[in-house]
């Protein structure tokens, strides 16, 4: 082909090398791919990997150069372990279309070279040059897909477009940039945001990669939140040693293990689990025509890529217009043209692994008015179909589950499913934070400002929990004045973290709940009431105490008669400290 490397461009690639970082099953610890990434840059004189290929554009040899690049990057994928079962994520340079000397097809050709099939590859493109002129990253998307390459958008959410380009592009994946990541466990805003860029992705039937995870915390947040696969240092650092890449990484799944669901929650979603059998895209429309066929009553078949992932749905109202005309059917029929129109054909479907939680799936449906029901995954491979009749039952179950223990007032849990809850927390081997709320000098406010200021000074402090304690907190109101949180510790550094978020509580609510008090109260930082005895008396504006327990995993004396017992003792201790929160560790 023209534009020809130089001798000294032939001699630059020749010390270039390829590392390998896994990518890895959040819900599995097993691999799922691996990213190419340029080394030795610094050995031919280039300070970044951006500047070797800016330099290559300049001299327009950019497509040229890439496709040697990518034939290197092939070639060493395929002395990896395993390989056949594995994507191999490769980034392009949005800039290759604007080459004088772009053409089709050179990828397929150095596929074929290698006998690797063009589902082991996937092209990350990320906006870096979309400001520029001729470097239209929808073209750039467009011609990829045309040629059903699996496609994933790179440093999703900090890009020019965003929603916008997800929406046109329709990717097959998109990658988390590593901004919303880091210390996202200190900043509810970015689990906020995330989380709802996730729920979206998964709406639209696309995966989604958390690029640079570096810490168990965003492990554990990652998952949570209901990401596919992750990335980063955390699982391995990039490797030009292929030897190094593992089948699976076991402290992932160890930390796996230790973040079950309840076995309640599983059971219910397994038994309503419709076991639908799927075909793939490999199968003609023949076999679909076939498959309605034989199963008279099926509305949808799941599609499957080769490696067992869900792609999405067939469903049989779309096939009619070509089912029940002699034109549509011979269009259908047509062997060269079978694998694309099944590929078209498809309805984007939410898929998530079976050990989400219920209120992760009741929001995800419920986010979704127009899905048939969630493709239901089990350590990274399709398990089954949930219908929007199963969901709905299960949200309907929960609901009225829900309304008989809330509390009246607040609507939060109460008594029963916090003595559950501690039972849980007593019964298995997990670390936990439990803690105690009480309103303090909150008899006397209500006798001054009367009942239905206390009971909006309860409801402040039920918002003040449920918009500042994240979803990984069980927020409950004991009745009264009292209140309840707890949640599990994933791991030591979590403890700290935890605790500044019951600390925050308490000052924010001593804070807000000023406003309840006439300005000349508040001067006087008091009110005058009576006591128990009747006598007159000043009170303290209100504040709140917190009783806290920390539960170690192995810990002996998690009984349920020892965790009221301390709960009630130190109410009384938190009271009177500057901070209003009295620890207990129980070891």
């Amino acid at each position: 082909m023209k534009n020809e490397l130089s001798n000294k461009w032939l001699q630059r690639l020749d010390e270039l090398d390829i590392a390998f970082q896994p990518i890895i099953n959040i819900n599995s610890g097993k691999i799922f791919a691996v990213e190419a990434l340029l080394r030795n840059y610094k050995e031919i004189g280039f300070d970044s990997i951006f500047a070797v290929f800016d330099k290559v554009y300049e001299e327009h040899i950019l497509y040229t150069f890439d496709l040697k690049l990518r034939e290197k990057a092939i070639k060493k994928f395929t002395t990896i372990e395993g390989y056949q079962d594995l994507k191999l994520f490769y980034n392009l340079d949005n800039r290759l279309l604007a080459m004088p000397n772009f053409s089709d097809g050179n990828t397929n050709k150095i596929l074929e070279a290698y006998h690797v099939s063009k589902d082991h590859i996937c092209f990350e493109i990320s906006e870096r040059h979309e400001i520029l002129k001729n470097c239209n990253l929808e073209e750039a998307i467009a011609h990829y897909k045309k040629d059903d390459f699996c496609i994933a958008i790179d440093d999703f959410g900090v890009g020019y477009s965003g929603y916008k380009l997800l929406y046109d592009s329709n990717p097959d994946i998109i990658k988390i940039d590593r901004y919303f990541l880091q210390n996202i466990e200190l900043h509810k805003k970015k689990k906020t945001m995330l989380k709802s860029i996730v729920n979206l992705a998964i709406q639209l039937g696309i995966n989604v990669i958390a690029e640079g995870v570096e810490t168990q915390e965003e492990f554990f947040i990652c998952k949570e939140i209901g990401c596919h696969y992750i990335q980063g240092y955390f699982i391995q650092k990039p490797t030009k040693i292929v030897t190094k890449i593992q089948e699976s990484y076991p402290h992932i799944i160890q930390l796996i293990g230790k973040n079950k669901r309840k076995q309640e929650e599983s059971y219910k979603i397994e038994k309503t689990i419709l076991k639908i059998e799927p075909l793939t895209l490999n199968n003609t429309m023949t076999d679909v025509i076939n498959y309605f066929n034989i199963h008279k009553n099926a509305e949808i078949i799941p599609i499957l890529d080769k490696f067992n992932q869900p792609l999405g749905l067939l469903q049989e109202r779309e096939l009619k217009n070509y089912i029940y005309s002699p034109y549509g059917r011979s269009i259908l029929l047509n062997k060269n043209i079978n694998k694309s129109k099944l590929k078209h054909l498809l309805s984007p479907c939410p898929a998530i692994d079976i050990n989400s939680s219920l209120s992760t799936i009741i929001e995800l449906y419920s986010n979704s008015p127009e899905t048939v029901g969630i493709l239901i995954t089990k350590k990274g491979a399709y398990y089954g179909f949930l219908t929007s009749r199963a969901i709905i039952e299960i949200m309907h179950d929960q609901n009225i589950l829900h309304a008989r223990e809330q509390n009246p007032l607040t609507k939060l849990p109460g008594n029963r499913m916090i003595e559950e809850y501690i039972d849980h927390a007593t019964d298995h081997s997990e670390s936990h934070i439990l803690c105690y709320f009480d309103l303090d000098n909150f008899k006397a406010f209500n006798d001054v400002y009367g009942f239905r200021n206390g009971d909006r000074v309860i409801l402040l402090f039920a918002d003040i929990m449920k918009k500042d304690l994240d979803t990984s907190f069980f927020i409950a109101h004991i009745g009264g004045d009292d209140f309840f949180c707890s949640v599990k510790l994933e791991n030591d550094a979590m403890q700290e973290t935890r605790l500044q978020n019951i600390i925050y509580i308490i000052k924010k609510f001593t804070n807000d709940v000023k406003s309840f008090y006439s300005q000349e109260d508040k001067e006087n930082g008091f009110i005058l009431s009576k006591d128990r005895e009747g006598n007159d008396k000043k009170f303290e504006l209100l504040t709140v105490s917190a009783s806290v327990i920390i539960i170690e995993a192995h810990s002996k004396f998690k009984s349920l008669n020892t965790i009221h017992s301390l709960l009630a003792l130190q109410k009384k201790v938190a009271k009177q400290e500057q901070e209003h929160i009295s620890i207990t560790s129980l070891l």
